[in-house]
């Protein structure tokens, strides 16, 4: 296995580790003896959340298609 290939899988394990603990973290705020909120709090923290993961996955995809033509 190459060197990158144990690099990204060290750090993208314990990055996908780290998102998702903080979104386990995030649900305790559903507690509603606890915290109150409406439909359009949950609506603007799953917005942005959904945004950022597309732009992260669509840079993931842009990455392998970026290939420059040779001869």
């Amino acid at each position: 296995m190459s060197e990158k290939r144990m690099r990204f899988e060290k750090v993208a394990t314990k990055r996908v580790e780290n998102i998702l603990k903080t979104l386990d973290l995030l649900s305790n705020c559903s507690n509603i003896y606890n915290y109150q909120y409406d439909q359009a709090d949950i609506d603007k923290i799953f917005k942005a959340i959904n945004n950022r993961v597309k732009l992260t996955h669509s840079s993931f995809n842009k990455n392998l298609k970026d290939s420059k033509f040779k001869l």
